[in-house]
């Protein structure tokens, strides 16, 4: 290589290497990497994803993020769409079986991933291949099925973490979910990947996908393993189960009113895997004696929102969220939410059930503590009796804590 080429290379192996958790193993991509640019061709790039609910939220961000960063790099990504293995449910994290979904019920979810994906991934054909794993999987007999299997032993899927956890714990463990990490891994095998990507809650799996390859001669995948998120409550993982999550499909609004409720020990973490900005950069807006945490929120939550909107409306969001919470204004463009006639009685509806049927509680008990907690203004007026009837004529306005507003209205 040229001292041009060479330099070009260690830019990209440093751009690949920021953020990351691990590699399996560092020396291999670097080799893979040259070789590929030697024989002029494109590595394979895989990201599984398992469409068990509808939306994508920052966490998977993390992972699309990186790559993007292959994309641009010249790769090729190939996303799989884990219609297949989502009937069964990745057991990963998880202390029970989880439910098995339907074929319908996959098939909606994994209609949003697309558009989704694609607010962060390059969708040109030559550097993205959507493929389905229901493509070999659900092809395969039962003598296919028994061959895969013999190539993982019980003591290697009980070196697993979520599997050795229960099994200590006199939990169900059943055969179908030691079929997954096989699964997955097939996948790999099936589209000759170079490289998968995954959270370190995948890494079991990832590494399945190595073996696998290996067992059918196939050079084996590189492992690159990024951190998780740590979602808005700045204790769990993020996930929508949790309420601690935020959506790429959420309104800038929204995304920008969320960002700002993270706690300030989140930032950094925030700022190195949901933003392209240089160490540098993190280095002095994480500095409280360089930049006030308020600003330094405020400039990641621009940063997250301009990634899916736009610098547009990221700058609408924030003079927004400005208006409401430092200047105590009401958004100028308030959300109208149409309710059913049925649940209204003589121009009146119970409060809890407002709340509910607007989406702002998913629960009549957590409607009533909103209420309860002061949480709740109707009409201009703190409602804190979460048994009263208000009434919604004229399209009154119902505010639940600082982010969500709406004119209510009968359909």
């Amino acid at each position: 290589m040229t001292d041009s080429a060479l330099d070009n290379f260690a830019a990209a192996m440093h751009t690949l290497r920021t953020g990351v958790d691990h590699i399996y193993s560092e020396k291999e991509l670097q080799n893979r990497l040259m070789k590929a640019a030697k024989e002029g061709r494109q590595l394979r790039i895989k990201l599984g994803m398992d469409p068990t609910a509808p939306d994508l939220h920052l966490g998977h961000a993390v992972v699309l993020r990186k790559l993007r960063q292959f994309q641009d790099l010249g790769h090729r990504a190939v996303l799989i769409i884990g219609d297949f293995t989502a009937m069964i449910g990745d057991p990963t994290g998880k202390k029970k079986t989880r439910p098995v979904l339907s074929a319908q019920q996959v098939e909606e979810n994994a209609a949003t991933y697309f558009a989704q994906a694609g607010k962060i991934l390059d969708t040109s054909a030559q550097k993205l291949e959507i493929r389905r794993n229901s493509e070999w999987l659900s092809t395969m007999n039962f003598a296919d099925a028994l061959l895969l299997a013999q190539q993982m032993t019980v003591a290697r899927m009980l070196e697993r973490d979520t599997f050795s956890e229960r099994h200590k714990a006199g939990e169900a463990i059943y055969i179908h979910e030691f079929m997954y990490p096989l699964m997955q891994g097939w996948d790999s095998v099936m589209i000759k990947a170079d490289v998968e990507l995954g959270g370190t809650d995948q890494t079991f799996n990832n590494l399945v996908g190595r073996d696998l390859q290996a067992g059918q001669g196939q050079e084996p995948q590189i492992v690159v393993i990024m951190p998780i998120l740590c979602g808005t409550d700045g204790v769990q993982k993020m996930g929508k189960s949790l309420g601690n999550y935020v959506g790429i499909a959420e309104a800038p609004r929204e995304q920008f009113g969320k960002v700002m409720s993270i706690p300030d020990s989140l930032m950094k973490q925030w700022f190195e895997l949901c933003t392209a900005l240089s160490p540098a950069e993190i280095a002095t807006l994480t500095d409280g004696t360089q930049t006030h945490p308020r600003q330094a929120k405020e400039e990641l939550a621009l940063c997250i929102v301009r990634q899916f909107y736009g610098d547009a409306e990221a700058k609408a969001a924030a003079d927004d969220f400005r208006r409401r919470f430092t200047e105590g204004q009401l958004p100028q463009e308030i959300a109208t939410q149409e309710i059913d006639s049925q649940l209204v009685k003589d121009g009146h509806i119970g409060l809890l059930a407002l709340i509910k049927a607007v989406g702002f509680a998913p629960s009549t008990s957590e409607a009533r503590r909103l209420v309860e907690s002061g949480a709740v203004s109707f009409g201009g007026n703190k409602i804190s009796d979460p048994k009263i009837q208000v009434s919604i004529s004229d399209s009154p306005i119902l505010q639940v804590g600082k982010r969500r507003v709406c004119k209510v209205t009968v359909r």
